[in-house]
């Protein structure tokens, strides 16, 4: 596990389980200790039907409790982290289609995913399984949708004679969008949380940043050379990353 998708793809599929009473994951490790009441069978046929290549390290007694940290001020937090990811997509998204930028299209596609998985955790608390599959199939879909939409529109610009793309809107709505997902991870890392869920959000938003980078830079290329193939350069492939997260999310509706 190294993502926030593939954690809520173990925690949803193993939320049916009654036997489970919590679960530590490790990323750096890429373990996880699940502890439970019996069922180890059930538990460990449920993780190995998520395709993650998982194995069955050790199991054991133990009379230790399990912490859970505040989840009050995680959900607090995560919310503050999704409203700012969405709030980014809009504009992004808007900004993009007035720049003719695909860059910023795909950047915000990927702020969009980030802000389905986060959604996806908060709203899906205390609904049933099949609730829970079901919002993420139809969060996995609307995905893949924008996602494959905006790869046909790279193709079609890069066959097409269409226009340059602003690089100025570009490379400042870019920056802006790295300061916002800097101001999530520093609240992130403030939170000094150990939870594996909220070290995965680290990840995401770490990730962001990089992305952010790839578009400024894609901007001052095209500055440069006076060419849009950077941007779509940029633009396939973070289309290539959302529709990749994508699938992920599909996999929790099975």
């Amino acid at each position: 596990m190294d993502c926030a998708s593939e954690e809520n793809m173990v925690r949803m599929k193993l939320d049916g389980v009654t036997a489970v009473k919590g679960l530590d994951f490790d990323l750096q490790k890429r373990e996880l200790t699940v502890f439970h009441a019996g069922e180890l069978d059930t538990i460990n046929a449920h993780i190995k039907e998520l395709g993650l290549g998982s194995s069955l390290l050790s199991t054991e007694s133990t009379e230790q409790d399990v912490v859970v940290e505040d989840a009050k001020g995680q959900r607090k937090l995560l919310w503050t982290v999704l409203l700012i990811n969405f709030g980014f997509f809009v504009v992004e998204m808007a900004t993009g289609f007035v720049s003719k930028s695909m860059g910023l299209v795909a950047d915000s596609l990927d702020m969009l995913a980030d802000a389905l998985v986060y959604g996806l955790s908060l709203f899906a608390v205390g609904s049933t399984v099949t609730r829970k599959k079901n919002i993420a199939k139809a969060s996995g879909y609307f995905q893949l949708t924008l996602a494959a939409v905006g790869f046909v529109e790279v193709v079609r610009r890069v066959v097409g004679d269409e226009p340059m793309p602003d690089f100025r809107t570009m490379i400042v709505v870019s920056i802006l969008a790295l300061i916002a997902n800097a101001f999530c991870l520093y609240l992130l890392q403030k939170s000094k949380s150990k939870e594996a869920h909220m070290q995965a959000t680290m990840i995401f938003t770490s990730n962001d940043i990089i992305i952010n980078g790839g578009v400024i830079l894609a901007g001052l290329l095209v500055l440069f050379t006076g060419s849009a193939l950077p941007d779509l350069v940029v633009g396939a492939i973070v289309f290539v990353v959302v529709i990749r997260g994508a699938f992920r999310i599909l996999k929790l509706a099975k």
